[in-house]
């Protein structure tokens, strides 16, 4: 098979699978083949090492003969480099080798066509210094500020981990104690008593840096009650629902939080 055939394969598994990519690529024949290849090669290069195999390079390089741009630009994405990484740390797991815990895949290509006796396609290894992590982030602070409606504080830094946003500021079950709001908006009016009791909570997360926004409310999720979610982020002039899940939404600074009928304001300092 051609390269040109084989990446055009490779492209409508990928791209086209209507649901889940990774598995249908894993799937993929031509893929398989490559990988079968590539892995080969690699258990070559395995030393014994006290009575132990070891594979002792951290970086394992893909080189392809003969790619157009186009095709080197599909060759040399995250996607393949990724699939490979996990494949090939798979197949030395199985195979009882050692591994550098660090160990990453790179594709290269080139334009030049092999010759009749060359393969397309060259498996090489190295070692190459540990990469030092990149420091943590400095953390961005945040603010909420209350727009409409009357709450405990009209402003809060959200300099904790986790931020509650509710109507009272102790809320109680049958069981006990559930929660405390950090904004309540506890005063009696038309627009406060939209907002419930356990409304909404906002998590940062060091590692990316990121402040999410997710509903705490009780309602059906599903289509015939789905605008009972009560929670909704404006954005540039457009409204976006927050419907209860395990990731909740990517809060950007100007965005305007609506529970209910009141609002806040979500902005970094």
């Amino acid at each position: 098979m051609s390269l040109s055939d084989l990446v055009e394969k490779l492209g409508k598994t990928i791209f086209e699978a209507p649901f889940d990519a990774t598995l249908a690529a894993k799937d993929a024949p031509e893929l398989a083949e490559i990988r079968l290849t590539v892995v080969e090669q690699i258990l070559k290069k395995g030393q014994r090492v006290g009575g132990k195999i070891v594979f002792p390079h951290n970086l394992v390089r893909i080189h392809v003969r003969g790619a157009s741009d186009n095709e080197s630009a599909f060759l040399k994405s995250e996607f393949l480099k990724s699939y490979f990484e996990e494949e090939i740390r798979k197949s030395l797991f199985r195979s009882n080798y050692r591994f550098p815990d660090d160990l990453e895949v790179e594709f290269s290509t080139s334009s030049e066509l092999p010759n009749a006796r060359e393969s397309w396609l060259r498996v090489e290894s190295e070692s190459r210094p540990r990469k030092e992590p990149a420091p943590a982030a400095s953390r961005r602070t945040a603010r909420l500020t209350v727009v409409r409606g009357t709450a405990n504080v009209s402003e809060i830094a959200l300099n904790r981990e986790r931020i509650n946003i509710g109507r009272t500021v102790e809320v109680y079950r049958a069981q006990g104690p559930s929660r405390r709001n950090d904004m309540a908006f506890t005063g009696e009016s038309e627009i406060n008593s939209t907002v419930s009791r356990e409304h909404a909570h906002i998590l940062y997360f060091k590692k990316t840096g990121e402040y999410r926004l997710f509903n705490d409310r009780w309602y059906k999720h599903d289509k015939k009650d789905a605008s009972n979610c009560g929670l909704w982020i404006i954005r540039d002039g457009l409204s976006q629902e927050v419907h209860r899940d395990a990731r909740g939404v990517k809060l950007h600074s100007g965005d305007e939080i609506q529970l209910g009928r009141a609002i806040i304001k979500f902005q970094f300092r």
